[in-house]
């Protein structure tokens, strides 16, 4: 999920890594920058020093492999890095909405930014019954849940509301960043504060700069 960027790697150890382990983490490297559509399992392989039959007997299929990755994303990512950077600035309740919006400005602004691997899942597989589609719905759902619950913490009158529009600003803040805009994040706090005064919450205005 350092504070000021998605935690992607474990801690440095001393013992070797696993067969596994380089999977897992090479997977996550290059499905996070590119994608999983456009990462081969050849790829994988080459990239984790592997046999093509290592990686078969660990994930029988590209598929369980990309399901891997977006359970090891969610963890790291939504509740590692998210989750923790945004309760960790925030004093109140209150304040944990847009404190959202100060974690990506960070994010946004690194060199290797690589947007949200669920918004590229979503999009790369137009079969909704395909499991790794599937998968990316779950984790805005998720996602979603998290949200409404510090809203309900921050007495929003109508806390379901505010977590949709938020996951909107999110996902609209993050593909402003990656085409370009740098700025995307503090346009996207913006709006969320006009959004948390029309739901009366008492340090809205004094959040909105």
């Amino acid at each position: 999920m350092n504070t000021s960027r998605p935690k992607h790697r474990k801690p440095v150890s001393a013992r070797p890594a696993s067969a596994r382990e380089r999977i897992d983490q090479t997977a996550y490297e290059l499905f996070s920058r590119h994608g999983i559509r456009a990462v081969g399992v050849d790829t994988v392989v080459a990239h984790s020093g592997v046999a093509k039959m290592t990686l078969y007997r660990h994930y029988p299929s590209k598929d369980k492999l990309a399901l891997a990755f977006l359970r090891r994303r969610e963890a790291l990512w939504t509740r590692a890095w998210l989750q923790e950077e945004v309760e960790r600035r925030a004093r109140k309740p209150e304040e944990r909405l847009l404190m959202v919006f100060d974690a990506f400005d960070k994010w946004f602004r690194r060199p290797d930014f690589e947007a949200c691997s669920f918004a590229k899942a979503l999009l790369e597989q137009s079969d909704p019954r395909h499991p790794v589609r599937h998968a990316a719905v779950r984790h805005l759902e998720t996602l979603h849940a998290l949200l409404r619950q510090w809203a309900e913490d921050a007495s929003a009158r109508d806390s379901d509301r505010i977590a949709r529009q938020w996951l909107i600003l999110m996902t609209g803040a993050i593909i402003a960043a990656y085409a370009g805009d740098l700025d995307a994040a503090k346009r996207a706090r913006e709006v969320g504060a006009l959004l948390l005064a029309r739901e009366g919450l008492a340090l809205a205005k004094r959040l909105r700069t």
